[in-house]
């Protein structure tokens, strides 16, 4: 069952992304790209008084680096800059296999990439926009 909610969730999000899309008002951008596999994006916040206010991406990948980007621009939008923080940083634990219930929990539809870290081929493609976030941070 798992296996079939990753595959959902990944799916919408790669062929209906909500957050793909340029940022006329963003106030930082940043670059990521995973050179192993091609992937690239650019990540835009519109970050005011300490909230993310809007975010977007564009740029060209896989099906995960894609939807895991969408993915995480729906749960970070809204959210101040610190709770953007704590998002990346419960992504990254789940990813490395240390996440516990409650935090995996936190993580809404993001907690459907977890099955990534068991394909090291996909973890720097689930990984790509998290990683951006935390640079542009």
């Amino acid at each position: 069952m798992a296996d079939n909610f990753y595959g959902e969730v990944l799916t919408d999000h790669n062929l209906h992304p909500l957050h793909k899309h340029g940022l006329s008002c963003a106030t930082c951008s940043h670059r990521g790209i995973n050179p192993s596999c091609g992937d690239d994006i650019t990540l835009e916040l519109d970050i005011r008084d300490g909230v993310i206010k809007g975010g977007s991406f564009t740029g060209s990948g896989c099906a995960v680096s894609q939807a895991s980007a969408d993915i995480m621009l729906e749960l970070i939008i809204g959210k101040t800059v610190e709770e953007a923080k704590h998002y990346q940083e419960l992504f990254m634990k789940m990813i490395g296999g240390e996440i516990n219930d409650d935090e995996l929990e936190e993580l809404e539809e993001a907690g459907a990439l977890q099955s990534v870290a068991k394909m090291p081929a996909r973890v720097k493609c689930a990984v790509l926009s998290w990683r951006t976030l935390d640079a542009m941070l």
